[in-house]
């Protein structure tokens, strides 16, 4: 009966706020109230809050785990990612504590707790917004996976303190973890790439990771994210964190289903989320200042504070473990800040167009670490997006002896061609400052190979703005987005995958004329 009920709930009403333009997640937290609402009239049994806390926590594992798989300790030891995650984590706790403490008789602890639940992020709505719009290896997109990164391991943190972890001597073993990491990489390389790749995954999340930690003593949720840090550096790591997206996110359905089980909102609750929903763009405020302090350019700080003005889930994950009596009322303002923040992401290039002006006014006079090139050499053929087609264009212009340039908004993507000895450079084809100093008239054919219509469509308006009169190639994977690609001035369009298909039977027909016929009695294999 709880299957029944709480996924056809929890699938009706995230798809009934998934139209809404707001993320499903708010659906499942309303679905989680429905179940708590309806349990004495369908008859649910004594056991659904039991089952939904142990789906909840393997959901929790698996988010962790998936988290530790993308972390790359480069990205983290950046000034602007570690300086602000603990600058803004230290002046909110601050601001917020000193709120609650005029208006409010909370306990000293109930108060930290409650402004460092508050402090966090959304690790799941900006890695999502991020991942839509194609931007998390933007510039902007990893100084915000990193910097939430960085809270995620501060919640960890509290979690153990605030939850009482005594480890045992036994716990000094997990610093020879790294030693496993070529077992591991084996075990990876042998699961293939199809369902023993998601068991593998499950194993070392849940079994080695979260009952092998609490085992020592130690938190089950940094198990799995040291789980997942270890097999970071394996060139299958995202392919794995990809294959268990679904389930992940399937369980931790189950978490928020919990946290409606745990009680029905009541007008306290209600009045305390709608004050920190009014009081949200503080938090995006002081992203913005701090990125900016840390020298970003305005348009990347205005778009990774963006991406990070929201509560986060991780907030209910501590209320979960040390702070059960304000779950319901944090969970509400998380689905409020959702619900500002999804469309608000969503119009997130318009707004920085339409508030520029203002903006770059605040950026800081001095080189800036995401500078982009106002120059493109001498080259007379530019290509921009340096992924797989955009590469093999790239190659292809260089065999037939063109100057070619790349441009991409990825820095490791133009670190790893650079080391190839390319002519690639940072830039963001979506950033119209970039369009504002970028000089073309050397440049005699361009190629848009980037991954998304919406950026092929805005680099080429951009394009024909600066009223460059030669021909603008531009790939796609569906017709619709060729037609719109062409109405925003692409030349000519390249259905990649049409153009593949043709191709293979181009390379067939050419095997068949080239076989000569075998002897008699032979066998063709």
């Amino acid at each position: 009966m709880i299957e029944v009920v709480g996924l056809s709930l929890a699938f009706v009403l995230g798809l009934l706020v998934k139209r809404l333009g707001l993320p499903p997640l708010v659906g499942f937290l309303l679905a989680g109230f429905g179940l708590n609402a309806l349990g004495p009239y369908v008859g649910l049994p004594s056991y659904t809050g039991p089952v939904l806390e142990h789906i909840a926590h393997l959901g929790v594992l698996l988010l962790l785990f998936t988290v530790g798989l993308k972390l790359k300790l480069k990205n983290l030891v950046q000034p602007v990612v570690i300086g602000g995650a603990l600058l803004h984590f230290a002046l909110t706790v601050a601001v917020f504590g000193a709120g609650l403490m005029v208006f409010t008789d909370l306990p000293v602890e109930t108060l930290i707790l409650l402004t460092v639940a508050l402090s966090f992020s959304s690790t799941v709505l900006a890695a999502k917004v991020l991942e839509a719009k194609r931007e998390l290896g933007a510039f902007h997109g990893r100084v915000a996976i990193g910097i939430l990164i960085i809270q995620d391991l501060i919640a960890l943190l509290v979690l153990s303190v605030a939850g009482g972890h005594s480890p045992s001597w036994w716990a000094l073993i997990v610093f020879a973890l790294p030693l496993l990491r070529p077992v591991l990489y084996w075990l990876l390389d042998m699961a293939g790439h199809d369902e023993m790749m998601v068991l593998l995954g499950m194993v070392l999340a849940v079994a080695l990771g979260g009952m092998g930690f609490e085992t020592l003593g130690l938190s089950s949720e940094l198990g799995a994210l040291a789980m997942g840090v270890i097999l970071s550096g394996h060139k299958r790591s995202q392919e794995m964190s990809h294959s268990m997206w679904g389930l992940k996110e399937m369980f931790l359905i189950g978490f928020f289903l919990q946290i409606g089980m745990n009680g029905l909102p009541d007008a306290q609750a209600l009045m305390f989320a709608v004050i920190f929903a009014l009081i949200l763009p503080l938090k995006g405020l002081l992203f913005f200042g701090l990125l900016i302090l840390f020298r970003l350019r305005a348009r990347n700080a205005f778009l990774g504070a963006l991406s990070l003005t929201c509560y986060s889930e991780f907030g209910l994950i501590v209320a979960a473990g040390v702070l059960e009596e304000w779950l319901v009322p944090l969970a509400i303002t998380v689905a409020l800040s959702f619900i500002i923040a999804a469309p608000l992401n969503r119009m997130a290039h318009p707004i920085f167009e339409w508030l520029e002006l203002k903006l770059i006014r605040l950026e800081r006079k001095s080189v800036h670490p995401d500078e982009q090139p106002a120059s493109l050499g001498g080259a007379t053929m530019l290509v921009m997006g340096m992924g797989r087609t955009g590469t093999a264009a790239y190659v292809a212009l260089v065999e037939r002896d063109y100057d070619v340039v790349g441009l991409d908004a990825d820095p490791d993507k133009v670190a790893r061609h650079q080391a190839l000895d390319r002519n690639v450079v940072y830039a963001d084809g979506e950033d119209i400052s970039f369009w504002h100093g970028v000089d073309l008239s050397a440049i005699e054919a361009i190629v848009l190979a980037m991954p998304d219509t919406e950026s092929v469509v805005g680099a080429a308006k951009q394009i024909r703005k600066l009223n460059f009169a030669g021909p603008v190639v531009a790939h796609a994977l569906y017709e619709d987005a060729a037609v719109k690609m062409k109405a925003a001035g692409a030349d000519e369009t390249f259905l990649t995958m049409t153009s593949a298909g043709m191709g293979l039977a181009e390379r067939a027909s050419a095997r068949l004329l080239d076989r000569t016929d075998p002897p008699l009695g032979s066998i063709v294999t």
